[in-house]
């Protein structure tokens, strides 16, 4: 709510794109080891294949496929016009608070 505000006040936005998730469960779930590999193989990339990307993680293309499909459903993966995937963000940084019961 806090950038809401921010952008509301100074009709600017901010730079940044930020992507939540309800748990650190679901955030675990969705960036798994695999996927974080992709991810890090990608950023800064530029738009790439997905049959290129799995030569570059030497992995199969077919679960390259499915875990390209729940990075671009989490947001955290765009696709191009003409089929390619692209990491659009020029860095990701991970946060979440663990409180005491």
């Amino acid at each position: 709510m806090a950038d809401f505000v921010h952008a509301w006040q100074t009709g600017k936005p901010q730079k940044t794109a930020r992507i939540s998730f309800a748990s650190p469960e679901l955030l675990w779930q969705v960036l798994t080891a695999k996927r974080w590999e992709l991810l890090k193989t990608l950023c800064g990339a530029g738009p790439v294949s997905i049959r290129e990307t799995a030569r570059r993680v030497e992995r199969d293309v077919k679960a390259v496929h499915g875990d390209v499909t729940a990075l671009l459903n989490a947001g955290l993966l765009d696709r191009t016009d003409d089929g390619r995937i692209v990491f659009p963000f020029d860095a990701v940084k991970v946060e979440f608070l663990l409180h005491a019961a």
